[in-house]
């Protein structure tokens, strides 16, 4: 008769715990997804909201691509006002030359100021867009609800101007970047070749729409009447082979506008069949993508891609301690 230890009932515990884990991770992230075959185009009045082609350009940088490809670009969408966040990237995690034989392009996306200091604001936006060359304004109203109109200059910008680049990350400003991480261990790990149709960061399974009026994600049943979204890539920073942007542009003509851009995103995605990769690392068992705060501490922070909520000043404050990880971690 066998006897069992607390040794070996434990063992058979975690074990299956693990298993557990891991089908659900693999079902829910490599199940192949299938392109919708009956489409509804959006209504016209609709579309135009959300169309890049239904705004100009009052900033761009159109020759960015021009004579280079780029392996990744950085796109950081921010408030036209929010210089002091733009100051910050520029000296840390966007700086340009941080990985040899790397081309890493870092752009800044904004639509127009609001408030009584608009004009100001404005024209300090142009003054540094003439100084760095790395800021594109369409003339669009720049707000939280208005971060889908954003997200699809984003990948109109892209399609129109950078075709020849890899890969493209949507980062918000208020993150700490880890791009040593991101290029070596995401995507040209064991020197793979540049994926297509692929996208990924902390994919959320399970969202639903928040029908509480006074939430920040409220979105009336009149809008989206589905009790589920699709599987989405959290807004606060995704990685996609460039080759998704004409094709989400596309996409939007049938997916119904939504104020959430991650969550639009989402709604392209599986109108096209492509469901996003979640990044995680099976060595250390974590997020890749910490789409969550947590404290700062060197070697942790080396093992992530991406973490968020950091106000400038405290970016710039663990910068310096961050470029020893490579030597210490």
């Amino acid at each position: 008769m066998v006897r069992w230890s607390c040794r070996m009932i434990l063992t058979v515990v975690i074990s299956a715990a693990l298993l557990t884990f891991f089908l659900s991770f693999f079902l829910k992230t490599f199940w192949n997804a299938s392109p919708m075959t009956s489409l509804q185009p959006t209504s016209k009045d609709l579309y135009k909201l959300i169309s890049p082609s239904s705004y100009r350009y009052v900033l761009n940088q159109p020759d960015k691509c021009r004579e280079r490809s780029p392996f990744l670009v950085l796109m950081v969408p921010v408030a036209p006002g929010d210089r002091a966040s733009r100051d910050v990237i520029r000296k840390t995690w966007g700086q340009k030359d941080q990985i040899t034989n790397i081309e890493i392009l870092r752009l800044f996306f904004a639509g127009l100021p609001t408030g009584k200091d608009s004009h100001h604001v404005q024209m300090d936006l142009e003054s540094e867009a003439l100084q760095h060359a790395d800021i594109v304004q369409l003339d669009f109203l720049d707000s939280y609800h208005n971060l889908t109109i954003k997200t699809l200059m984003m990948m109109n910008w892209l399609a129109s101007n950078c075709r020849r680049a890899s890969y493209a990350m949507k980062v918000d400003a208020d993150t700490f970047l880890n791009v040593h991480c991101l290029v070596g261990k995401l995507l040209i790990h064991n020197q793979s070749p540049v994926k297509q149709n692929y996208i990924t960061g902390s994919v959320i399974n399970d969202g639903h729409p928040r029908r509480d009026r006074g939430s920040r994600w409220y979105i009336s049943e009149d809008v989206y009447p589905a009790t589920w979204f699709p599987p989405y890539v959290s807004g606060a920073g995704y990685v996609f082979s460039v080759d998704l942007a004409e094709k989400i542009l596309w996409a939007s003509k049938f997916a119904p506008p939504v104020p959430l851009e991650d969550v639009y995103v989402g709604l392209c995605l599986r109108i096209l069949g492509i469901k996003p990769t979640y990044a995680f690392s099976f060595t250390s068992f974590h997020n890749l993508f910490e789409i969550r705060y947590i404290e700062y501490e060197r070697c942790a922070y080396f093992r992530r891609v991406l973490v968020i909520g950091f106000h400038p000043a405290e970016l710039l404050q663990v910068w310096p301690d961050f470029q020893k990880a490579k030597f210490t971690c």
